[in-house]
């Protein structure tokens, strides 16, 4: 798919001493990105769904100055970030609720205080590896081309010994990492879906082809490999197509020889969430409907709606399968 471009891009002056501060700002202004030099982003277009859309083409370049890292269990030991939101405009994502009216993106570009950080981290659970995940907030690979940051991630991680990187993303712009000394100390995780998934929720992300053509390239490059199965639905013809999916997935990895993993999430909402992708997308196909779903306690203090258990229990066994008879080395690392 096309590179993302925003609309418009603010500077914080701070990135100005960093060298990839100098080199975004050329890039922006090679493609005639109008530029605001200042941190503090306004977006103000009349009405909460056009703040959404507009904010979903801004971006701000600024720096990252957490010091603690905050656990990401079961993905990984800590998460980190490189960037924050991303272009892509998908109507379920769980993200709805916590990054505000204006989900502006941000693009963090002091990336060797960042890895100084992880190091700290490394060094203090010595002997022991220590994981990483780099895409709780965002999907690095959507604006790597604007910093480079996954880049010199993934070659820092190749040359730790005790250090392992983790990402996803539902993009296929992959081709920056293909010949990295990744060192197999980088897993990368694709989201995948059905064609009326991706169609009609996952806008301005990869189609369900692009993604199958990536996996084949990041797989032939020798990287750790995973799949996020989700959100999985039941719809007319929700079996076929994800027989479909794993099918195709499967010719894609037919010389891959190595471990495959997958993490299965049937679809879910809260009410809060369901409230706001109504009043952003207001011809939504989304199944959002109460009474055929049961509450569920999640983990941030939220009830949220998932499927009643024998259709969860449908979902469960027979993705499994599909999983099962299609991969001998696959590892499900947990379904929710």
């Amino acid at each position: 798919m096309k590179l993302f471009i925003p609309y418009v891009a603010y500077i914080d002056p701070k990135i100005l001493k960093y060298d990839a501060g100098k080199k975004v700002i050329k890039y922006l202004e090679d493609l005639k990105v109008p530029i605001v030099n200042s941190k503090k982003v306004v977006i103000d277009c009349g009405s909460p769904e056009k703040n959404y859309a507009m904010a979903k083409k801004t971006i701000l370049f600024t720096v990252n100055s957490q010091k603690k890292l905050v656990s990401c269990r079961p993905s990984a030991d800590y998460q980190f970030s490189l960037s924050s939101s991303c272009p892509a405009n998908c109507e379920y994502c769980y993200l709805q609720t916590t990054q505000g009216e204006k989900p502006f993106m941000k693009v963090f570009l002091n990336i060797e205080e960042i890895l100084e950080v992880i190091q700290n981290y490394i060094d203090n659970n010595t002997p022991n590896i220590t994981t990483f995940e780099c895409a709780s907030i965002t999907d690095p690979i959507a604006l790597e081309h604007l910093s480079g940051n996954l880049e010199k991630c993934i070659e820092f991680f190749g040359q730790s010994s005790k250090g392992r990187l983790r990402l996803v993303t539902k993009f296929d712009d992959v081709d920056y990492f293909l010949k990295l000394n990744h060192n197999k100390h980088t897993k990368f995780r694709f989201t995948l879906n059905t064609h009326y998934v991706i169609n009609n929720f996952e806008h301005n992300t990869s189609m369900f082809h692009e993604r199958i053509e990536a996996v084949k390239k990041i797989a032939t490059a020798g990287y750790p490999i995973g799949f996020i199965i989700a959100p999985i639905m039941i719809y007319d013809n929700w079996k076929a197509e994800y027989k479909e999916l794993f099918e195709k997935l499967k010719i894609a990895l037919e010389d891959y020889n190595e471990e495959v993993s997958f993490e299965l999430i049937q679809h879910r909402f809260t009410k809060t969430a369901k409230d706001l992708i109504v009043q952003r997308f207001k011809n939504t196909k989304l199944d959002l409907n109460e009474e055929t779903r049961q509450l569920k306690w999640g983990p941030y203090g939220k009830f949220k709606y998932v499927y009643k258990k024998p259709d969860s229990e449908d979902i469960k066994n027979y993705i499994t399968e599909l999983i099962n008879n299609n991969f001998h080395q696959a590892v499900i690392e947990y379904f929710t």
